[in-house]
């Protein structure tokens, strides 16, 4: 059976129903610019009875997602954006993507998460199932933009709410990587700090803007983020991440993972799918031997060591770099 990719699916079903009568026409162009999910208030305004919907839902024309809420395809062939597309049509007027999956929409943090984090401006004891609802009645226009058509917090105010709910280390590698992807307001993120100054996350962001370099501890797999909470651990000063040193010998530079300039420690973290080619197996003894030979001190250590016997790393680096 042919697999057909998220944008192709969304492409046929607008050529299958495009044909259909006005009412249907309106129905699909105006599902495709959400994700393929609408909300019934949205097809009632262009003519479309509730009762119409229900028969529909009966023959699977339609799919309920929420109460109130329809797909036109099945939950199952849903994207991950409509599913969060729905999530903010579930949850009313004003509803936005916030927290952990703001986050994820504005590709500062990944989430595994199934639960959706929408926030409303209003009291409310509204529940969906499988949404996390937050209430705020401090939303200001500032704080709200719209990412890939779906209503969600500014990247300033999502790193606000995100303090409240993941670790202070998952709060600095979303400063970090918005950092790298150019999304880093400093005025905008002291703005939410000034509107919001007794919630706890501003206090969470304020000491990170004092004690964190932003950008500096990105790390690109697990094995560099578990070396990097072992080193932190062990009461070492943090080591700098991906960092270009140039040897001094006429060779090319090297990206090292971990580097303590002050010490000349470099810290390789061996994975096998960067490390364990044929080339790799070539290419790293020479690099060391150049780091060596430029007055550097070169380890290099593995998935198995960090995760199994992080005791035997942990020795080696209190001896070579120190605790702070």
């Amino acid at each position: 059976m042919a697999i057909v990719s998220e944008a192709g699916r969304e492409s046929d079903v607008r050529r299958r129903l495009v044909d259909q009568p006005p009412i249907d026409e309106a129905i699909v162009l105006l599902a495709t610019s959400q994700h393929l999910v609408f909300a019934l208030h949205q097809v009632t305004a262009v003519g479309l009875t509730a009762r119409a919907v229900q028969h529909r839902v009966a023959r699977s024309a339609l799919h309920r997602i929420h109460k109130g809420v329809y797909s036109l395809v099945p939950r199952q062939l849903l994207t991950r954006r409509g599913h969060w597309m729905a999530a903010v049509l579930a949850c009313g007027p004003g509803a936005v993507l916030s927290h952990r999956t703001a986050a994820a929409l504005h590709e500062i943090r990944g989430t595994a998460r199934t639960n959706i984090d929408v926030t409303i401006p209003r009291r409310s004891a509204l529940r969906r199932p499988g949404i996390d609802v937050h209430r705020a009645l401090n939303l200001a226009e500032q704080d709200l933009t719209v990412v890939d058509n779906i209503p969600c917090t500014s990247v300033a105010r999502t790193k606000l709410d995100l303090a409240e709910v993941v670790s202070y280390r998952s709060m600095e590698l979303a400063f970090d990587r918005s950092e790298m992807l150019e999304l880093f307001d400093l005025r905008a993120i002291q703005d939410q700090l000034a509107r919001n100054p007794t919630r706890r996350g501003s206090a969470i962001v304020e000491r990170l803007l004092e004690d964190h370099y932003v950008g500096s501890t990105l790390t690109e797999s697990m094995i560099e983020e578990a070396f990097y909470a072992l080193t932190r651990s062990l009461g070492l000063p943090d080591p700098q991440v991906q960092q270009w040193l140039d040897l001094g010998d006429g060779g090319p530079m090297i990206r090292a993972d971990f580097v303590w300039r002050p010490q000349r420690v470099i810290v390789e973290t061996d994975g096998r799918k960067a490390h364990g080619t044929r080339q790799a197996r070539e290419r790293d003894p020479r690099r060391d031997q150049r780091a060596i030979l430029a007055g550097w001190t070169p380890i290099r250590t593995t998935w198995r060591q960090i995760f199994r016997r992080p005791q035997e790393l942990g020795t080696t680096l209190v001896q070579l770099v120190g605790p702070t």
